[in-house]
């Protein structure tokens, strides 16, 4: 008789939909926020670009951390052990707010040194206005650290829907807090962050509050009195750490290339930012349907269940190809019309075109075994594979082969896809390869 599926259909949408609309929503809403903190001024606006790439940097440090509490909760509950998931739940809370308090010391205490270091002499303005901005975001790192822990804990549990209603009201509540300080209260930048900040205590104290709830697999109480278990934290940081680092070499990296776009003039800067945000857009569903791969692909090695793993990572890259195409497609139609809303430059809005025309052609072939797979080898724990090639292949292909073509060759900002697509190319390759070769099941985790 043949062994029933960890997963229907039909949980896999509950996990799926919700996941990706929260992915979606947070991309647009930090869309509308930037839009607001620009009607403040050019240094308003350059500060809060220049702070949220370190900002990036941290939170991208926090979510890696976060799926590594996730991972080790999923197997835990695939293992039908709610004992050790709600232990394995305790300690990623713990270790997440540990860790992010002395971040947020570090980045307070040292905010003028720190800002300087890293970008050096810009105009007194704009560094007035980054320091304001840096201090509340700082001050609300251990609440966003808290969210996405909690949020996490909730995802390994099968739950989705909870933490996309939370953002969504957190969303709106910061969008708001924008508009009544920015417009409001004349605070500027200030306010901006202000309302950041009260955003993320309300994430953080609703998630906690939840996780008290009976009637779900993990409940969590008494937070004051959690204690660390360092075995099990080794087992989350295990998971952790490489993915950090993968995450924040990616941030690097984007910085990097960056910085060589703002050579080549306001009309290729113009064109490229626009390309980079509907580029993010048209590959947020894909990104949603990984996120929940980690959930699904941890609880079946838990259960050890080793061929479910491989069936679902194969069954939710097809999912993930058609909602790939599906908005890569959507992205396209709609180019025309947003460089035209946006007031770009005929010379901009014809250069974003046509390189979105190329993402539109490229993604849909290889930006599905490039990414969607290596979410389930994380889930399996097959994390340094991943954290080693992603890192190589990125220097290698996206930064010196983009900076190559730009500064040695003179094709301009397409000189950074090109790069993307060779990246794209050999990540796949590599990730087709070691999802093939099975051993990645050979990991233990719990």
């Amino acid at each position: 008789m043949k062994q029933q599926h960890m997963f229907t259909n039909r949980m896999i949408r509950s996990l799926l939909i919700p996941v990706v609309l929260e992915q979606l929503l947070n991309s647009i809403m930090g869309t509308a926020d930037t839009m607001m903190v620009s009607n403040v001024g050019s240094a308003a606006i350059s500060a809060v670009s220049l702070v949220d790439s370190i900002n990036i940097l941290v939170i991208q440090a926090f979510s890696a951390l976060a799926a590594g509490g996730a991972i080790v909760c999923a197997q835990y509950i695939g293992q039908q052990n709610q004992e050790r998931a709600n232990e394995s739940a305790r300690q990623v809370l713990f270790i997440i707010t540990l860790i992010s308090i002395v971040v947020s010391a570090i980045c307070l205490g040292f905010k003028k040194p720190l800002l300087r270091l890293i970008f050096g002499s810009v105009e007194a303005d704009v560094m007035r206005a980054s320091e304001i901005y840096f201090f509340y975001t700082a001050l609300s790192f251990p609440f966003i650290a808290l969210y996405d822990a909690a949020a996490s804990i909730f995802r390994a549990q099968d739950n989705t829907k909870g933490p996309m209603t939370i953002s969504m009201i957190s969303n709106i509540m910061n969008i708001v807090g924008n508009a009544i300080m920015i417009w409001g209260f004349h605070m500027g930048v200030a306010g901006a962050a202000i309302a950041t900040l009260i955003s993320r205590i309300f994430c953080a104290l609703v998630v906690l509050i939840q996780l008290r709830r009976d009637r779900q697999p993990i409940v969590v109480r008494d937070y004051l009195k959690i204690r660390p278990d360092w075995p099990m934290i080794g087992r989350i940081l295990g998971i952790g750490i490489p993915s950090g680092v993968e995450n924040s070499m990616f941030q690097l990296g984007k910085l990097a290339i960056q910085s060589t776009v703002s050579t080549l003039g306001t009309v290729a800067i113009a064109a490229q930012a626009m390309t980079n945000i509907l580029e993010n857009l048209n590959g947020i569903a894909g990104i949603g349907v990984g996120v929940g791969l980690m959930t699904i692909v941890g609880q079946c090695m838990g259960a050890n269940r080793k061929d479910e793993a491989v069936y679902y990572i194969k069954k939710l890259s097809v999912i993930a190809e058609v909602t790939i195409i599906v908005s890569c497609l959507l992205v396209f139609i709609l180019t025309r019309p947003v460089t035209m809303l946006g007031g770009m430059e005929k010379t901009s809005a014809d250069m974003c075109w046509h390189m979105v025309m190329w993402i539109t052609i490229v993604k849909p072939i290889m930006w599905v075994s490039a990414f969607v797979p290596a979410y389930g080898l994380r889930a399996a724990g097959d994390v340094k594979f991943s954290m080693i090639s992603s890192c190589a292949v990125m220097w290698l292909c996206r930064f010196c082969l983009s900076v190559l073509l730009i500064r040695g060759l003179g094709f301009g900002p397409m000189g950074v896809w090109i790069g993307m697509f060779a990246d794209w190319t050999v990540r796949a390759v590599l990730f087709t390869w070691r999802f093939h070769s099975r051993k990645w099941l050979e990991h233990k985790v719990i």
